[in-house]
């Protein structure tokens, strides 16, 4: 089966800095020199932007923000008694860099609604993020049923909520320890306790509840 030109572009993308070294380099030169957040006309990965909800219409609006490399950059205490380790290390943020540049495209633009995000390219000091957003009111929106559902009320921005998907990722809801971290096991095994009467083991005095025919058995025996 012939594989489609979106294929093709997904895998010079796995290794851009080897298969696109040289577009990359005057892509990255080029950059440095725009603002930090800036629209696009197009997007520079179309195969990733259509996975992630992108069409060319109205309504769909491009937007390449700029966000630097690294944790936090805190002063060092210079007053006061000293901290040990004086504080000038380990300050890293608890959301990603993809998340930062979503609610970066989100101030700017606060009659659009982020949809989605994907990576473009980096350099020692910046990492660069494409970042999907939509315009609820717009016609074309909300007159498209794959999409009309971002003009709802309650999606109102979802990028400061944690409603998109870096920032899910940043709650810890991509992630599960094996089967036995994932919400169907705990409660099956809630079940399962309550079905025998078992208090739950994190519970003060935990102990298993004897049924009633179980005790009467042991008292029988005793006898």
């Amino acid at each position: 089966m012939a594989k489609s030109m979106y294929h093709y572009i997904a895998e010079l993308w796995k290794r851009p800095f080897e298969t696109l070294a040289e577009v990359m380099r005057q892509r990255i030169m080029e950059w440095r020199r725009q603002p930090a957040v800036v629209r696009v006309e197009h997007p520079t990965r179309p195969d990733r932007a259509r996975a992630l909800g992108y069409k060319a219409k109205q309504g769909f609006i491009i937007v390449r923000v700029r966000v630097r490399k690294g944790g936090l950059r805190k002063p060092r205490p210079n007053k006061g008694r000293r901290p040990k380790r004086m504080g000038v290390y380990g300050y890293s943020p608890a959301k990603s860099l993809r998340l930062i540049a979503e609610e970066r495209a989100a101030r700017k633009y606060p009659n659009l609604e982020v949809l989605n995000s994907y990576y473009v390219g980096e350099d020692g000091n910046y990492k660069w993020f494409e970042v999907i957003m939509v315009d609820p009111h717009h016609p074309a929106i909300r007159s498209d049923p794959e999409i009309k559902w971002i003009a709802e009320k309650h999606h109102k921005g979802r990028v400061f909520r944690g409603l998109t998907s870096a920032g899910k990722k940043m709650r810890g809801l991509r992630k599960s320890r094996g089967l036995r971290g994932t919400h169907k096991y705990k409660w099956k095994k809630k079940q399962k306790e309550r079905k025998l009467k078992k208090r739950h083991e994190a519970s003060r005095g935990a102990r298993l509840i004897v049924p009633d025919e179980l005790r009467e058995k042991i008292h029988k025996d005793l006898q």
